[in-house]
């Protein structure tokens, strides 16, 4: 509808109410009853009125259909209801106008859909992935839920029910550009694994960009002569001779810990060995075209997990409606992601180099030995907690000052919208800081991993879209104080890092060093089995379909 047309206004029959008068607006529809009584009524001398909705923008109408049976013409309009500024679910709602003539429910069908066609950020075309199994069988459940907002929101969905672990990921990475092209974005329903499988996907092949410097750079333990070399390469090549004489790992057991049927999980993207001038025309030639970061192209999660904590940190509310109600309203917000360069395996001289992807977490030793101990939960045996010998090296870019006052992110949060330039970690005027000894637990937080037993999340002041995470180093200490700091995490407004054994660092970048001979990291609630690592945050690399949470 044109802005300086003026507004369209019928009589017509609205279910529960009556005759209205309903108008269309250039932002939405309105509409008022032709009896006063409806919405006004008095008793005793005294006016009442009624709370009826008498209006709705388009930003909050999801889809409009006819429905042309009966003896009088009908035609619905299908919209949500939220309170601005709450954490509180979405509503569906929908208004039922009729008339006895069909062209006129007609029009107003084709005038609404012209309206909301209007918006271009809303999806056309979705891949929708399900995990059937995850959060004790929800998945398929949570889809079936919300799918007729997809089809009343016309929106088209192939959609693939997972069937192994892996699955996910293998569909995503094997998509060629005009497949993906073909697309608006992909949905995972599921946890915030089958999210990490769907994002690892993604970017194998299409995030270009220079790898962290690995921990022999930076002098922490002896000199490596490959490493350099390969952080200079993008798309996942090296160009090191000495890389020759590796060999790639092949895993057979599934590191997906809400397991589907027992198979291989992918290992990341490894760093392949040199190739020759033929070989690499030929990777030159068949180079993504849709490279990330992407502004067009999104990201979606309908929570049906067992934590969902990149739900909860993005929208505020762990609801399967609120989040399919973002996607097809094609809300978007910028999110960081964590890459992991796993440079060893193991101690072994022979493992390749492997990329892998984080969007919420990336956690070492407890962390890492729970998601360990999660495969074998058909036992009753209690969980240890060891400590290992690690050294870790830093870049803190900004001073952490304990203050009662943080900034927390939200929706339309002021921090991410920065558009300051991220300084290069690899710079002169960078500054890495050494830590060495025996560590309970390590945890990178990209966001604040809210969830509903840890209401602020580890890191309560971390934001979706910074550039920065929050690196937790919880030195070795008696189990009860260890036991105290994990309690805290549980208790809304409470300060889980004050504490003498806790180190906590805001960095773009830092690198990893184990002594053990097996090392369990935890990435979004996936096994990565890693004794040397470098973790570096891309600024908003993806887009996602949320707006932010409200808290």
């Amino acid at each position: 509808m044109e802005r300086d047309a003026p507004p369209l206004s019928s009589t017509l029959f609205m279910d529960g109410v009556g005759e209205v008068v309903l108008t269309l607006r250039p932002d939405g529809i309105s509409w008022k009853p032709l009896d006063a009584g409806v919405v006004a009524s008095s008793c005793l001398g005294m006016d009442f009125r009624s709370k009826i909705q008498t209006e709705i923008k388009f930003s909050d109408v999801y889809g409009v259909e006819l429905i042309d049976s009966g003896l009088a013409h009908r035609f619905v309009v299908h919209g949500f209801l939220g309170e601005r500024g709450s954490a509180s679910p979405w509503v569906l709602v929908a208004y039922t106008f009729g008339h006895k003539y069909l062209k006129i429910c007609q029009k107003w069908v084709e005038h609404i859909e012209a309206c909301i066609k209007n918006e271009p950020a809303r999806p056309r075309s979705l891949l929708v992935l399900v995990h059937p199994l995850c959060g004790k069988g929800k998945g398929r459940k949570s889809w079936d839920t919300v799918a007729p907002i997809f089809c009343r929101a016309k929106v088209q969905t192939k959609v693939t029910v997972t069937q192994r672990a892996g699955h996910a990921y293998n569909i995503v990475s094997s998509l060629s550009d005009r497949e993906l092209r073909s697309f608006d974005g992909i949905v995972a329903v599921g946890g915030d694994g089958l999210f990490n499988e769907v994002l690892n996907g993604l970017l194998a092949s299409r995030h270009e960009a220079s790898y962290p410097p690995s921990p022999t750079e930076l002098s922490f333990a002896g000199c490596g002569e490959q490493s350099q070399q390969c952080r200079d390469n993008t798309n996942g090549r090296c160009s090191s001779n000495d890389v020759n004489d590796m060999a790639s790992e092949t895993s057979l057991t599934s590191d997906d810990h809400e397991p589907l049927l027992t198979s291989s999980m992918p290992n990341g993207t490894d760093i392949p060995k040199s190739t020759t001038k033929n070989e690499e025309c030929n990777a030159a030639n068949q180079a993504p075209s849709t490279p990330f970061p992407n502004d067009w192209f999104r990201l979606g999660i309908i929570p049906a997990g067992s934590t969902d904590a990149i739900v909860l940190s993005t929208t505020g509310i762990r609801d399967p409606v609120t989040s399919a109600l973002n996607i097809v309203l094609g809300r978007k917000m910028l999110l960081d992601i964590a890459q992991v360069v796993r440079w060893k395996a193991s101690p072994s001289p022979r493992d390749l180099p492997s990329v892998h992807y984080a969007a919420s977490f990336a956690g070492y030793g407890f962390y890492g030995d729970v998601i360990k101990e999660s495969e074998k939960y058909q036992k009753a045996d209690p969980v240890t907690i060891p400590t290992s010998m690690a050294e870790t090296g830093t870049q803190p870019s900004q001073a952490l000052q304990k203050s009662p006052s943080r900034l927390i992110c939200c929706e339309n949060c002021a921090v991410c919208a920065e558009t300051a330039t991220t300084a290069n970690i690899y710079s002169e005027s960078s500054r890495w800081v050494k830590s060495k000894g025996r560590f309970l637990s390590i945890g990178a937080a990209i966001m604040s991993c809210r969830n509903e037993r840890a209401p602020d999340g580890l890191v309560a002041d971390a934001h979706l879209a910074d550039g920065f995470l929050h690196l937790i180093l919880v030195r070795d200490c008696p189990r009860p104080y260890y036991l105290w700091h994990l309690t805290q995490l549980t208790k809304k407004g409470s300060d889980p890092l004050n504490f003498k054994f806790v180190e906590h660092h805001k960095t773009r970048a830092f690198t990893f060093i184990s002594s053990q001979d097996e090392s369990v990291w935890n990435l979004d609630g996936e096994m990565l089995k890693a004794c040397r690592v470098s973790v570096q945050v891309f600024r908003g690399l993806i887009n996602l379909f949320a707006s932010g949470p409200v808290v």
